[in-house]
């Protein structure tokens, strides 16, 4: 199609006897020009570099004061990839049964220490990650963060460690807030890999006509504004602010309701009272506000793996995708044969006064995707900081739930 109308372009110059030889020389110019530029730009164009695809994370920091010492967490390791550099952690006795750990969308997996550790304690080995773009991660730089990318990331996680992460029925599988979201991809896909799945306010079905306001759509959308704008408005939107209650909560990720039974339109900005002066863990007084502020300030990555989650992960109305993982189930219940997903259950830990994810909400649209079967729901009273505060009791729920349908 271009050089049929560079022809019919050339023929109608051709043709015109008016044209001075200066004007040809014109004509050519742009026309060599405007071809060159098409073959450089589409022809001739050489792969991304690695070095423009990636957003290097921060250094780890040595000082046991920063917000996010490494040293918090034990059996760090560099997971390097083509994506970029992963920050892993896998602790606990290595004959133990496993289980993979899933961070929400603001906090890294720092947020689900004590969870870890409780798990650790009670013999199982435990292995966890910085999502790209938070904490140690680094960020991808050319991608969408949707469910592809995460999928792709937990198998990288899965591969580095030294212990066989696969196999059928090779691990529990427990996703907090966007992590949720993130599990019931990886299980509808990797099902037989997944001993079990316990989604601890766990995202993917949130209603977005419901929790998601017009100045979200706006910040979160593509084409209206240019990205530079955008950036600076969501990192504005989602830094913690010391003098009011809420500014920089993992809400804007996922959109909230303005109170647990009764939510209201356009609060997905607040993330609810009291959740930035929450203490991400019982060993020490580091608090949201401190990880994200030193997020948005030292990780390049961050605000745009947060934008990029809120536009493709699986977060909102993911219905069809958790009918797939309902039907996976009901296989499982039926005695079917297939591997994994141990007794065709799914283990809902909420907390009573959460306001990002909605209990009666969540409960109702689990059963009706997964089925009414499939679903078992524990609720802590705690709002959707319920696995900071209550990381023992989440254990000890899940714990109870794999003795249950026997996958302990």
């Amino acid at each position: 199609m271009a050089s049929l109308g560079l022809q019919r372009l050339a023929g109608a110059t051709t043709s015109s006897s008016s044209l001075s030889p200066a004007s040809y020389l014109a004509l050519g110019t742009t026309l060599g020009l405007t071809l060159a530029y098409l073959l450089r730009a589409h022809t001739l164009s050489s792969p991304l570099s690695h070095n423009k695809t990636i957003i290097l994370a921060p250094s780890p920091a040595p000082s046991p004061t920063h917000p996010y010492p490494p040293s918090s967490l034990p059996g760090a390791r560099r997971v390097p990839t083509p994506y970029g550099t992963i920050q892993a952690y896998e602790f606990g006795p290595p004959q133990g049964p496993k289980v993979l750990l899933l961070p929400g969308i603001g906090t890294p997996v720092l947020a689900l220490g004590d969870l870890a550790r409780s798990l650790a304690s009670g013999g199982h080995r435990v292995m966890m990650f910085d999502l790209f773009g938070r904490g140690y991660s680094d960020g991808v730089g050319d991608l969408p963060y949707d469910a592809r990318l995460y999928v792709s990331q937990i198998l990288l996680v899965l591969a580095s460690s030294p212990l066989a992460w696969t196999g059928g029925d090779a691990f529990h599988l427990v996703g907090y807030s966007l992590g949720g979201g993130l599990a019931v991809e990886f299980a509808r896909w990797f099902g037989g890999l997944v001993r079990s799945l316990v989604l601890v306010a766990g995202g993917g079905l949130i209603r977005k006509d419901r929790h998601v306001g017009w100045r979200s759509r706006v910040l979160y959308s593509r084409g209206w504004l240019p990205e530079g704008w955008l950036e600076r408005l969501v990192e504005g939107r989602i830094r913690p602010s010391r003098g009011r209650e809420g500014a920089g909560d993992e809400v804007e990720k996922e959109g909230r309701g303005g109170g647990g039974r009764h939510p209201g339109k356009d609060s997905d900005a607040n993330g609810g009272k009291g959740w930035d002066s929450t203490v991400l863990s019982k060993t020490g007084g580091v608090t949201v506000a401190d990880v994200m502020e030193w997020q948005i300030a030292e990780h390049r990555g961050f605000v745009k793996a947060f934008m990029s989650s809120i536009r493709y992960a699986p977060i909102y109305d993911r219905r069809e995708e958790w009918r797939e993982l309902g039907r996976m189930l009901e296989e499982r219940r039926r005695g079917e044969g297939a591997v994994g997903l141990r007794g065709g259950k799914v283990l809902l830990v909420l907390g009573k006064t959460d306001t990002v994810i909605v209990r009666d909400e969540l409960i109702e649209d689990a059963k009706a995707t997964l089925g009414e079967e499939a679903v078992e729901v524990v609720e802590i009273d705690a709002g959707h900081e319920l696995v900071f505060t209550h990381g023992e009791d989440v254990a000890a729920a899940a714990v109870e739930f794999w003795r249950s349908i026997g996958a302990n």
